[in-house]
C-alpha cells in the first residue's frame, strides 16, 4: 500500500502538472530562446577556440536539435484546449523527455571541455555549466518534475568534473583539488536553494493566482445576480408607477372631478416625485444597458445637425417652463457623423436640460456646432450658477451631485452625466466642460466627421416625438 502511494505521488509529480503550469514552462522556453542560444553560441566559440572547433560544433549542433524540439512542443501546446488529459500526459512526457535531452546535450557540452582541458583547473566548463543550471532555477522551475530532472543531469555533470582531477591525481585531502571538490558540492547546494525560492515565489504566485480567478468568478456570478435583481426590480417598479403617475395626472386634469385648492400642491408635488422617480428607474436600466454591451445600437450615418436640432426641439417645452429662452441657429453646412441618433438626442437632450435647470429666469441657453478638424464640435452654453473647480469627477461619476447635502436646490439621479459620457465614449467621441462660478457652463462633445454616403439624400427632419426611436428620451438630471 505504501508503495502504490508512492507511485502516485511520484506521478504526479512528474506527469499532473495544471494547464497553467504547462503553458508558463513552455512560455518561458519559447520567451528565452534567443537568450539561451546567444550563450551556447558565444561558449561554443570559445570552445572552438581554445579546445577543439569540431567537438565543439557538434555539440552546439545537439543542443540547437533539442531547441527545436522544444519550438515543436511549444506549438503543440498552443493548440492544445486544456480539456483532455490523455494529451496532457503526453505532451509532459515530450516535456521530460526533451528537458532530458536537452540537459545531457549541454552536460556533454561542458563535459568534453573538462576532459579537454589539461592545465588550470576546470573553472570553465564548472562555470557554463553553473550559468545552465543557475538560468534553469531561474527561468525553468514551473514544472517541478522538469527541474528535477535537469538539475539531476546538471548535477551529474558536477560532479563528474570535480572528480576528474581527484580520480587523476589522487592528491591528499590537504590538497587544492579536494578544495575544488568541495566548492562544487558548495555551488550545487546554493542552485538547489536557488530553485527551492524561485520554485516556492512560483507556487505562491500560482496560488495567488487562482485565489483570485476563483474571486472573480465569485464576483461575476454576484455582478449578474445584482443585475438581474436590479432589473427585475426596476421593471416591476415602472408598471405601477405607471399608473400612479396617470391617476395623479387624470386628477390634476379634473377629469374624475374638481380639484379642491388645498389638494392642488399637495397632487403637484407627487406628481414632480413620480417624475423624478420614473427618472431614476429609466437611468438605472440604462446603466444596466450600458454596462451589458447592449446600450448603443449600430452605428449608422447620420446628420449632425439633424440630431442637433431635434434635440433643442425636445428641450423647448422644458425651456419654456423654467422661462429660459434657447438659442440654437442651425448651420447651412451639412455634417456626417456614424452614430445612434436616438442616443446622441438623449445626451444633448441631458446637456440642455441640465442648462436649463442650473440658468436663472429669464437668461438663454446657447445651443450650437462647429466643424474643426474633422470633428463636428456641440455646444451648450448658460449663463447659470457654474461649476466648482475640482468637480470633474462628481460630474461625470456616477450617483454624484456638486450640491450633495440634503438641502441642495436642485434635484437629480446622478447618473445622466455618466451615461451621457459612456455614450459618447462609445461613439468614439469626447465629452468635456469649461465653467466658472457665476458665469456660466459651456459644454462640449467632439465626434469624428465621415464622409456623405454615396447617393444619400437628406431625409426630412422631423420632431423627435414623432420618432418612435425617440420614444424613452426624458429630460435626463444632472449627474
Amino acid at each position: 500500500m505504501t508503495h502504490l502511494s508512492a507511485g502516485k505521488r511520484l506521478r504526479r509529480l512528474f506527469l499532473s502538472p495544471t494547464r497553467k503550469q504547462i503553458q508558463d514552462y513552455v512560455c518561458a522556453i519559447t520567451s528565452l530562446i534567443w537568450q539561451r542560444q546567444g550563450i551556447f553560441f558565444a561558449a561554443t566559440l570559445l570552445a572552438a577556440f581554445y579546445i577543439d572547433a569540431t567537438k565543439a560544433f557538434l555539440l552546439y549542433t545537439a543542443v540547437l536539435l533539442t531547441e527545436l524540439l522544444d519550438l515543436r512542443l511549444a506549438r503543440r501546446v498552443a493548440r492544445w484546449t486544456g480539456k483532455d488529459q490523455k494529451t496532457a500526459r503526453k505532451i509532459m512526457i515530450q516535456i521530460l523527455i526533451n528537458t532530458a535531452l536537452s540537459a545531457s546535450a549541454i552536460t556533454a557540452f561542458v563535459v568534453m571541455i573538462a576532459l579537454e582541458q589539461r592545465l588550470g583547473g576546470h573553472f570553465t566548463p564548472l562555470f557554463f555549466l553553473f550559468a545552465a543550471a543557475l538560468f534553469c532555477a531561474m527561468n525553468n522551475h514551473q514544472i517541478l518534475g522538469a527541474l528535477i530532472v535537469r538539475l539531476s543531469i546538471y548535477g551529474a555533470g558536477f560532479v563528474f568534473i570535480a572528480l576528474i582531477d581527484v580520480l587523476r591525481f589522487m592528491p591528499p585531502i590537504t590538497s587544492y583539488i579536494w578544495l575544488q571538490f568541495f566548492t562544487v558540492a558548495f555551488v550545487m547546494y546554493f542552485i538547489l536553494d536557488v530553485s527551492r525560492l524561485y520554485l516556492g515565489m512560483y507556487r505562491a504566485n500560482l496560488a495567488h493566482l487562482e485565489k483570485l480567478e476563483g474571486e472573480h468568478e465569485k464576483t461575476k456570478i454576484a455582478y449578474q445576480v445584482k443585475s438581474n435583481f436590479v432589473s427585475t426590480v426596476s421593471h416591476e417598479l415602472r408598471t405601477p408607477l405607471t399608473s400612479i403617475k396617470g391617476s395623479l395626472d387624470l386628477i390634476q386634469a379634473g377629469s374624475i372631478g374638481p380639484v379642491p385648492d388645498h389638494l392642488k400642491p399637495v397632487l403637484d408635488l407627487a406628481g414632480r416625485n413620480c417624475e423624478r422617480l420614473s427618472d431614476l428607474i429609466n437611468d438605472i436600466l440604462d446603466v444596466q444597458s450600458l454596462e451589458a454591451g447592449r446600450f448603443v445600437s449600430e452605428l449608422k450615418p447620420i446628420i449632425a445637425e439633424n440630431v442637433v436640432e431635434e434635440a433643442v426641439q425636445v428641450n423647448y417645452g422644458y425651456a419654456d417652463k423654467h422661462g429660459v429662452y434657447l438659442d440654437f441657429t442651425r448651420p447651412e453646412s451639412t455634417t456626417y457623423i456614424k452614430g445612434d441618433q436616438r442616443r446622441l438626442i438623449q445626451v444633448l437632450t441631458n446637456l440642455i436640460s441640465n442648462a436649463v435647470k442650473f440658468s436663472e429666469q429669464g437668461d438663454a441657453v446657447t445651443v450650437r456646432c462647429e466643424t474643426v478638424d474633422g470633428k463636428v464640435v456641440i455646444f451648450v452654453e448658460d449663463n447659470g450658477i457654474g461649476i466648482p473647480e475640482n468637480s470633474r469627477d462628481k460630474v461625470f461619476g456616477q450617483f454624484h451631485q456638486i450640491d450633495s447635502s440634503d438641502q441642495r436646490d436642485y434635484g437629480g439621479t446622478g447618473l445622466g452625466m455618466n451615461i451621457s459620457k459612456q455614450i459618447v465614449e462609445l461613439h468614439r467621441g469626447v465629452i468635456d466642460y469649461v465653467s466658472e462660478l457665476g458665469v456660466g457652463t459651456t459644454f462640449m462633445v467632439a465626434l469624428d466627421t465621415i464622409e456623405p454616403p454615396a447617393n444619400q439624400p437628406d431625409s426630412p427632419r422631423k420632431p423627435a416625438w414623432q420618432d418612435p426611436d425617440a420614444s424613452r428620451l426624458r429630460l435626463a438630471a444632472n449627474g
